[in-house]
């Protein structure tokens, strides 16, 4: 099982964190720990009209909870995604900010050269937000911007939003079943 922390950041886009969730724990493949923003949980219940700490099957850790395993090294997580992610949320990653527990755990995952994803759900980009997103790039970490894919038609705002998902998801090295280029499919 590999131990995944998903970051839920305080953008719009919610739905990104939800179904990736929904395929994490449908894989079986892996656990998820969970740690939101304050804005995050905000967007959640604007967003989707309910609370992820509804949701018992998850670990949901506090963002001032310095003491959930993942703020450490040893405590080997596999990887991390920060989805969405907010340009501010990413920035202070970028510059080595960790003052609460979602930018602890990034800095944890860079430092021990494991697996860092962000999912960026801003648009357009300025020129500060392409030079964060330069130097999280050359310090190790993956972008994967929320761009949905139209070449395998997707029918409904779940199949668009799934296009991303199943990127990271792909990301992350876990069994996906979904589209692939020149399959037929």
């Amino acid at each position: 099982m590999k131990k995944i922390v998903l970051g839920v950041g305080g953008s719009s886009g919610a739905v990104y964190a939800s179904r990736l969730i929904d395929k994490l724990i449908s894989s079986g493949q892996c656990e998820i720990s969970v740690v939101m923003s304050n804005n995050a949980m905000l967007n959640w219940k604007l967003e989707l009209g309910s609370d992820l700490q509804e949701q018992a099957h998850l670990k949901l850790y506090d963002n001032k909870n310095f003491f959930a395993p993942f703020a450490s090294g040893s405590a080997k997580f596999d990887a991390m995604v920060v989805c969405p992610s907010s340009m501010g949320l990413l920035g202070r990653v970028a510059n080595g900010i960790s003052d609460d527990l979602l930018t602890r755990a990034a800095d944890v995952m860079m430092k021990e050269r494991r697996k860092l994803i962000f999912v960026p759900r801003e648009t357009p980009f300025n020129l500060i937000h392409l030079r964060n997103m330069t130097q999280l790039t050359e310090a190790g970490a993956i972008i994967c911007p929320a761009v949905p894919s139209f070449y395998s038609k997707p029918a409904t705002i779940t199949e668009l939003i799934d296009t991303v998902v199943d990127r990271i998801v792909d990301l992350l090295s876990i069994d996906n079943q979904t589209y692939r280029w020149g399959d037929g499919n």
